[in-house]
């Protein structure tokens, strides 16, 4: 562990909030300047972005104008009714002085019964989903927001908060990706504003409830019980997390690299499938192990990596440290592993390094989606990480992936790790490997934009990638298409050889890629070699001392190309 991450285990560990349920005003103020000194350890990415980048009718310009350094959310739950109360401490600063008004993000289906600013009742005004709170007469640009409200959350997106019921038992859970936080409580919902958070969820005394972080007490009162949860790490507002449900819990454990940690991996489940759970999650460990291996330590590994069940079945998703995956993938054969590995290195790409933009979402989601690839790879071998990549592929992938249409398409997915597996191949292995160590050292707690990720490639490879991330991110739509034939002539005991490569794709002019080529003899002998394409219409010649009998373009699937062998007439 680094020195800062020192620092923040001690600033964080003398906070409290443990007064009936509520984090009392005194002692924020008195703690002002060591929760500024986190905001400096965990520097945010939140840049200047102009007005006409900003999504209409949810973030506004002044919401670039804060910093959130903490929530305090004190959640009360009633199933029930549907019902939500929320207790909400938010500490942050004004990143402009001459700031006229906070803004902030809450639907405003939820009744707020008391505001206050810095220990004030205030004036605040609410209109779909920005809650707005004028600034004046500040001594200080520190704030401290405290918010009381009760309502049913909206469901929206992927569904947002859900009062759910599973076998006749409630569940309860949140999908807030990627703009929904604010359904359930008032936040900065921002990726970029990264924070720490402590979570108390209360609810029947029969329901266990799960959160990000570390479990710090358990306290029953009469028939309601409720469950401390403390981050000493930052984290987006979608990836903040609430699971409450009659589940069982059982543990496992990952003991880090240099053998200093040994973290514990929790799992929550229903108690129906607490034997399929058992072995269904049997590989964690390994996953976790290989992931640290490859890209640098499990970041959270101060606090846990943990699973819990919920109702969502289209998938699983990365809260931090807590994944929830739906219940129809715990099956008891092992069959969902992929799954388990994509949200578990999301922990490495999406939730410690983190989107600066919704436009960068492929260095999420992409970049899970070639973990996959190479968790197959790891136990598999070369095979296993071609079948995986061409379970991947499509000829129809739509936009771009950059700044997509939509965010969660087969083209930010699926698309967005051929992306990383062609990029392997471009720089090789020990380079594209390094650079992605790099990239997660560089901005672990942080955020990232896919130009910063193209800074690191091209740092790292020693080489110009523009036309690279031209042509594959921020221009390119679609695939790779190749037609190609090719011929021999025998010149005094040599065999020169003609191969015509022919781009006819329409999403791109002219791409740029290296592409190995697979000669294969009369005698069955083979020999490999590799060229630059460049051209749209390529013309290669070579010679060979042995007589070709096939020629195969990309024999390793390295590409994301629909290639066609057009037989050449004189053969």
């Amino acid at each position: 562990m680094n020195k800062s991450l020192k620092i923040i285990l001690l600033i964080i560990s003398s906070l409290t909030f443990l007064i009936g349920g509520k984090f009392e005003d005194n002692h924020i103020k008195n703690n002002s300047n060591k929760i500024k000194s986190n905001a400096g350890i965990f520097q945010k990415s939140i840049g200047n972005m102009e007005e006409s980048e900003i999504p209409d009718n949810y973030i506004s310009v002044n919401q670039y104008k804060i910093n959130i350094l903490h929530y305090f959310l004190n959640i009360d739950l009633f199933p029930d009714k549907k019902l939500l109360k929320g207790d909400v401490t938010i500490v942050g600063v004004l990143l402009d002085k001459n700031l006229k008004q906070i803004d902030l993000n809450f639907y405003d289906n939820m009744k707020i019964s008391r505001l206050q600013l810095n220990g004030v009742n205030a004036a605040y005004s609410e209109k779909g989903t920005r809650l707005s709170i004028p600034v004046s007469n500040f001594s200080s640009d520190t704030f401290y927001v405290h918010v009381d409200y009760e309502g049913t959350p909206k469901r929206v997106g992927f569904s947002s908060f859900v009062f759910g019921e599973i076998n006749g038992k409630s569940c309860v859970y949140n999908l807030s990706e990627p703009v929904y936080a604010s359904t359930w409580f008032p936040c900065n919902d921002i990726p970029s504003d990264k924070a720490l958070v402590d979570i108390k969820i209360t609810n029947d005394s029969s329901e266990v409830s799960a959160s990000n972080g570390k479990l710090i007490s358990v306290t029953t009162s009469g028939t309601r019980r409720t469950y401390y949860w403390k981050s000493i790490y930052p984290m987006s507002t979608y990836l903040v997390c609430l699971y409450s449900s009659d589940y069982v819990n059982f543990s496992d454990e990952y003991i880090s690299q240099d053998k200093s940690d040994t973290m514990p991996i929790e799992y929550y489940v229903f108690p129906k499938q607490l034997d399929q759970a058992k072995e269904d999650f049997k590989p964690y460990p390994d996953i976790i192990d290989f992931f640290a291996k490859t890209f640098g330590e499990y970041p959270f590994i101060k606090e846990k990596y943990g699973v819990a069940e919920f109702l969502w079945q289209l998938g699983a998703m990365e809260t931090q440290t807590l994944t929830g995956v739906g219940f129809n993938f715990i099956g008891g054969k092992q069959f969902f592993t992929n799954i388990f590995a994509h949200e578990l290195s999301h922990h490495w790409f999406g939730d410690a390094v983190g989107p600066k933009t919704w436009k960068d979402v492929w260095l999420n989601e992409g970049f899970a989606t070639y973990c996959e690839a190479l968790f197959a790879e790891h136990r598999g071998g070369a095979g296993a990480l071609q079948s995986n990549m061409m379970s991947k592929f499509q000829d129809d992938f739509s936009g771009t992936v950059y700044n997509p249409n939509d965010l969660f398409s087969a083209t930010v997915y699926q698309k967005g790790a051929w992306i990383l597996h062609m990029l392997r191949h471009e720089v090789g292995d020990s380079t594209f490997f390094k650079i992605m160590r790099s990239y997660y050292e560089k901005f672990k707690y942080k955020n990232a934009s896919t130009k910063d990720f193209e800074e690191v490639c091209e740092n790292i490879s020693h080489q110009n990638l523009k036309h690279f991330f031209d042509q594959w991110v921020f221009t390119g739509t679609g695939i790779l298409d190749l037609n190609y034939d090719w011929k021999s002539e025998k010149e005094n005991n040599l065999y020169e050889v003609t191969l015509n490569i022919n781009q006819t794709q329409k999403g791109y002019d002219v791409y740029e890629f290296p592409i190995d080529v697979k000669i294969q003899f009369k005698d069955q002998t083979v020999s490999y070699k590799i060229f630059q394409i460049d051209k749209r219409q390529k013309k290669l010649e070579f010679e060979l001392t042995e007589e070709p009998l096939v020629i195969t373009l990309d024999p390793n699937n390295w590409l994301l190309a629909k290639i066609q062998y057009e037989k050449n007439g004189s053969e």
